[in-house]
Parts: C-alpha cells; structure tokens; sequence
C-alpha cells in the first residue's frame, strides 16, 4: 500500500512544473488562427448541408419506390381482374357477376394502396401519376358497377391503361 502512494506521489512530482513566461495573444498568428477556424466552420457546415441532401434524396427515392412498387404490383391485380370481367362480359358468360366484384374491389384496393403510400417526399409530377391512377381506378370501378354502355366502358378503360402507362413510365425512369 505503501509503495502505490509512492508511485502515485511520484507521478504528481514529476508531472508538475513551472513555465516562464505571461499568458497573451500572439497578435501576429491570431489573423492566420481566426481564419483558419472560419474556413473549418465553414467547410464543417457545407459538408453537414451535403450530407443532409443526400438523406433527404435517400427519403425521396424510397419514397418513390415504395409507392411505385405498390402501384405496380396491385394495378397488375387490379387488370387481371378487370380483364377477367372483360372475357366474362364478352363471352356472354352467364356469371358475370361472380366476376364483376372481383374487379371492382380489385380496383378500388390498388387505388386505396397507392394513394395510402404516397408521401410529402415525392415529387410533384408524379405525385400527380399516382392521383391520376387512383381516379382512374375508381372511375373503373363505378364503371363497372353501374354497368356502363360498352363505348364508354372502353373509354374508361383506356383512361386507365394510360394513367398506369403514364405512371409506370414516371416510375421507371427513377431507377
């Protein structure tokens, strides 16, 4: 115990000393110094800029790729029960019915889910892509279920091929 005093006394001896001289700024570096933390700040703050826009572009493509994904996936449900209708419709099959609902509810869930998954983070042009898809969608669905006249059945329908090409296309291009 004895010897651990000692050491740690020794260590507080010789760690301790006197310095000549009187504390003061050295007007002559003070200029160089002062520059050279306002050039550090600065490129301290330019990087944290760039750092926070390339987060902020992170946020908006997987943004856009999460609604994207969603669109693609359901409105591919969503034909596939629409054109199921279409052949029963066309055929003159006497259970149309069985497939109208499909289609309508198909539909109106691919529109619920792309307008659930849009954000704040996407971007104006195809914020309105997806808008356009999920009026289209449930024009389609009231088409459907109001049993429209085939020639504005097809009109709508081909509304809607195109605000999904539309959309697609928007899509694809931010891959």
């Amino acid at each position: 115990m004895v010897g651990s005093a000692a050491a740690v006394l020794a260590a507080v001896v010789g760690c301790t000393s006197v310095t000549e001289g009187h504390g003061g700024v050295n007007a002559e570096d003070a200029p160089a110094y002062r520059t050279s933390m306002s050039v550090s700040v600065s490129e301290s703050a330019a990087s944290s800029s760039a750092r926070e826009s390339e987060h902020q572009a992170s946020l908006t493509t997987q943004a856009v790729h999460d609604t994207c994904e969603t669109l693609s996936t359901s409105s591919a449900d969503a034909i596939d029960a629409v054109n199921a209708y279409v052949s029963a419709f066309n055929s003159g099959a006497t259970d149309v019915s069985g497939t109208e609902d499909p289609a309508v509810n198909a539909l109106n869930k691919s529109a619920d889910a792309v307008a659930g998954s849009v954000t704040d983070a996407i971007p104006d042009q195809l914020k309105t892509a997806f808008q356009d898809w999920v009026d289209g969608a449930h024009r389609t669905a009231q088409a459907i279920t109001a049993h429209a006249a085939p020639g504005d059945f097809n009109q709508t329908i081909q509304d809607l091929n195109d605000t999904r090409s539309n959309a697609l296309s928007l899509c694809d291009a931010t891959y």
